[in-house]
């Protein structure tokens, strides 16, 4: 990003989901209200304070439409209806009310690429061959030999291609066999899901989080996909194949323009798009003249290695691929991926809070994060994620980040009067939001000062990003925005004590928050002593650029 641009950003005015932090709630285990085991609609109302003071401005839900629970609701069958044993409409209409009479925003899972196999849509397609709604989905003849048509593999595991004997050809479905494909190159599927769009933006949903945009089209030949030399056993079966021709296609970017122009016909919507693609593929779904989605989600640090200067390039390699006019995002975790304190440990999990809160653009944080929740062991026998339960073995399934939210020392932890869905981590009497609201070294308590601080702070929330430091151990950046004090951020992503002595920088200023609170208020001049596991910001009285022959570690400071 260019100097001019920074300065022209610092003075403008920002969106609702620029300045502020999205928060994604998973419905089935957030707060259950009738008893049942499963979170709902009413427990989310009965928690909307508890997100309010915490301090984000949206919430993300995952989806909460009438489903067969074949994916826990990522396989639709009425895309404009409520799961009942979620609540009606009348729950999610006083829940939408709710959210914005607290000055929030809420967000609804779109889920465009496949619909259950029990939507009226798909039972109508394999009621016979000359149905009009066949080609609503991918319907393909066997080859000569018998064999599939082509060898695309399911992210769930095995053939992604499904054979129904009734009308004697296959369907073609990326995940789960009970998640058929939607055709995208007939035009009347594209009318129909811009139409369900809108039924939910006269609603006053904020916008949409959309579900596996990078699949939603395929190779119009219907080609082979390479193989991948670097396939390990360890890993899901999808993986043995490189996906170049079943996702990422070159079409994907009209429907998404078209897409965003049914945000556009409403006031402040917002279009995220999940994709997993490499940073210089991702922002192409920016659009041209950013008129695609508004935030393709990047999810560089939920599989990074935790690594100083690993994390230090990949965040110089997205800020240097984003064009001018687009805004950032991270993410640090979500309902597919391990959560960040399973992955880095408790003590290295708030390094991570300070590093999601306080780089350039909008954080999204996953439910329960903010406590430092874990990934709880499932049993095999009561493994329900159906990408776990297809693939034994391999510790693929993805109920352990989904276990219900431990709320207090209460009995299942608050989250239910009944027998939970999935288990609740066994130490949730000691880590839960009642024990950490009370404690100031608590995660629960780094988040509220973390928060806090960037919303207070232009700098932190809209100010450039400017590298410093990175070595072995510590990463450091500075964010400032013009006419704004500026905020010196160092993480120590090791155990073991680091120090940082720049010599491209000198600095004096205040520590202001640190994961290791002992520090605050601490004044601080040219260097730092951190302890292991330790994140901090210096709040800068002043600060210059030296020139000198760096470090060869160091990265340029820009003045």
């Amino acid at each position: 990003m260019s100097d001019d641009t920074m300065q022209e950003n610092n003075q403008k005015q920002y969106l609702w989901w620029q300045d502020g932090i999205i928060y994604q709630v998973y419905p089935r285990s957030f707060q259950d209200a009738n008893g049942d085991g499963i979170g709902d609609l009413r427990g989310m109302i009965l928690r909307l304070e508890y997100l309010k003071t915490l301090g984000v401005k949206a919430i993300w839900l995952s989806p909460i439409y009438p489903s067969p629970m074949a994916d826990f609701g990522y396989d639709i069958s009425d895309y404009r209806g409520i799961w009942p044993t979620f609540g009606s409409m009348a729950d999610f209409d006083e829940l939408l009310a709710n959210v914005h009479a607290m000055g929030m925003k809420l967000i609804l899972d779109l889920v465009p690429n496949h619909s259950s196999d029990e939507h009226p849509w798909f039972l109508e397609s394999r009621s016979s061959r000359d149905n009009p709604k066949r080609d609503w989905y991918i319907w393909k003849d066997a080859k000569p030999d018998g064999g599939l048509p082509n060898n695309w593999l399911s992210v769930f595991g095995g053939p992604a291609w499904e054979w129904d004997g009734k009308t004697g050809q296959y369907y073609y479905h990326a995940f789960h066999v009970k998640q058929p494909d939607l055709n995208w190159r007939n035009p009347q599927v594209e009318k129909a899901m811009l139409d369900i769009m809108r039924w939910w933006l006269d609603k006053g949903v904020d916008g949409f989080r959309v579900d596996a945009m990078w699949h939603m089209i395929k190779d119009a030949q219907w080609r082979d996909n390479p193989r991948n030399p670097d396939y390990k056993e360890s890993m899901g079966s999808y993986e043995q194949l490189l996906p170049v021709y079943s996702t990422d296609q070159p079409e994907m970017h009209g429907i998404a323009a078209r897409m965003r122009k049914v945000l556009d016909e409403y006031h402040q919507r917002l279009m995220i798009a999940e994709i997993y693609l490499p940073v210089h593929r991702l922002v192409a779904y920016y659009g041209t003249h950013d008129r695609e989605a508004h935030l393709p989600f990047n999810f560089t640090l939920t599989s990074l290695p935790w690594d100083s200067r690993s994390i230090a390039a990949a965040i110089d390699e997205y800020e240097a691929a984003l064009p001018d006019t687009d805004w950032p995002n991270w993410v640090m975790g979500n309902h597919d991926q391990p959560r960040i304190s399973s992955r880095v440990g408790l003590g290295q999990s708030k390094v991570a809070a300070v590093l999601l809160l306080t780089l350039r653009g909008t954080p999204t944080l996953y439910y329960g994060d903010e406590i430092g929740m874990r990934d709880v062991p499932i049993p095999p026998g009561e493994v329900q994620d159906p990408q776990g339960l297809n693939m034994p073995g391999k510790n693929l399934s993805r109920d352990p980040e989904r276990t219900p939210m431990q709320w207090d020392q209460t009995r299942n932890g608050g989250f239910t009067a009944g027998q939970p869905w999935l288990r609740i981590d066994r130490s949730f009497r000691r880590r839960n939001v009642a024990t950490q609201e009370k404690d100031e070294y608590s995660p629960l308590c780094l988040y509220h000062k973390l928060i806090r601080l960037r919303q207070q702070e232009p700098s932190l929330m809209v100010g450039a990003y400017k590298p410093v430091y990175s070595d072995t151990q510590l990463l450091a950046y500075i964010r400032q925005a013009d006419g704004h004090p500026g905020f010196l951020i160092v993480l120590n992503l090791t155990h073991r004590p680091g120090y940082f002595t720049p010599s491209t920088i000198r600095f004096t200023g205040v520590i202001v928050v640190d994961s290791f609170p002992e520090q605050e208020q601490v004044s601080v001049k040219d260097s730092l002593d951190l302890f292991g596991d330790e994140g901090l910001i210096v709040r800068l009285d002043d600060w210059r650029a030296v020139s000198t022959n760096p470090n060869p570690h160091e990265l340029a400071a820009m003045p």
